[in-house]
């Protein structure tokens, strides 16, 4: 039998080198030639990852004032399954968007997710590549945050997640864009020094109805099938502009409504049928308050009549005759006993 023997090539971290390895002939088996040596040694090839965080990718979630606690809970879980997030206080909303270029310069973060809320009700979402672009908006609907569902899954916190995108994403330009865009930025660096060495959880992109599903599921190990974590999100494309919060716009959905235009559509779906109602109404009233004409004679009268016998007209001159009365016997009970016993 031959023993492996390894040669040294240099450190084992940092740095790493090729190692050369080459079989050595036990005791008690013949010498074998420096050629044969030579044709035996063979060289492992270096590991392809030194063990060092070389992808400096962090994203900053952050919101302006006047969110609700539905997108408060929003970004806490979206911060907890991002390892390599960073937060930031709320921004005035009669700021500019150009300004959170800069804070994303202080903050040392090159991805910005940023939740803008209007009129209480409506949330908007920027995605952004800071300071070059380039950057989209969405309009967020449906959200389900993690307390919300309530869900059977679990995961490690901070683990790295797979990234699954449906087959729409290489067929569109836009799409193609937004999917790079994705992956940079919900995708966990390698090595990070707040991430652990695990891969448990996929990230979901999935396209329906022109609009992006956002869905959050665990692997598990027994039969690696999946189960929802949360949280849960849709989201509604509007444009897409080349650089940092504006900039020349690269793609326009014409499929999008916005929220004030589908709430108008509602009001007048609604007022439509109040006016329907009140015609109708109006067109009972109207056709109560009409004069009916009279039927002078009704041609089912003559149905039912039957011929009547004529009987003879006789006048008589002389009272009739009065009738005989006949007198009753009527006697008490005592006579009547009387009349018995004789």
């Amino acid at each position: 039998m031959s023993t492996l023997k390894r040669k040294r090539g240099g450190r084992l971290l940092g740095g790493k080198k090729a190692k050369k390895v080459k079989f050595v002939a036990d005791v008690g088996e013949p010498a074998v030639d420096n050629q044969q040596e030579k044709k035996d040694e063979f060289t492992i090839p270096p590991p392809v990852s030194k063990g060092k965080w070389t992808n400096k990718e962090r994203v900053l979630i952050f919101s302006s004032r006047g969110i609700n606690y539905r997108t408060r809970h929003l970004m806490q879980d979206l911060r907890s399954i991002m390892p390599h997030s960073k937060a930031d206080t709320k921004m005035d909303r009669k700021d500019k968007l150009f300004v959170i270029n800069e804070v994303c310069e202080m903050k040392n973060c090159n991805k910005c997710l940023y939740f803008e809320a209007k009129k209480k009700q409506d949330l908007y979402m920027w995605v952004s590549n800071s300071p070059q672009g380039p950057s989209a908006k969405f309009l967020v609907q449906n959200i389900h945050t993690l307390a919300e569902l309530k869900m059977t899954g679990n995961c490690l916190k901070g683990s790295r997640p797979l990234l699954s995108f449906d087959p729409t994403f290489d067929k569109e330009p836009h799409y193609a864009l937004l999917k790079e865009l994705f992956i940079q930025t919900f995708s966990t660096p390698r090595y990070h020094p707040k991430s652990q060495p695990f891969v448990d959880h996929v990230f979901t992109f999935t396209i329906v109805d022109n609009r992006i599903w956002f869905r959050n599921y665990q692997i598990i190990e027994e039969d690696a099938a999946l189960v929802e974590i949360g949280p849960r999100f849709v989201l509604n494309l509007i444009k897409m502009f080349q650089g940092s919060f504006g900039g020349p716009t690269l793609y326009e959905n014409t499929h999008f409504k916005s929220p004030n235009m589908h709430r108008r559509e509602i009001r007048q779906a609604a007022a439509a049928r109040v006016r329907e109602r009140q015609m109708v109404k109006e067109l009972q009233r109207i056709k109560k308050a009409q004069i009916k004409p009279e039927i002078i004679s009704d041609v089912t009268d003559s149905v039912f009549d039957t011929p009547v016998p004529v009987k003879p007209v006789t006048i008589e001159t002389e009272p009739p005759k009065p009738k005989e009365k006949k007198k009753k016997r009527n006697l008490f009970k005592r006579n009547r006993m009387q009349m018995g016993r004789r």
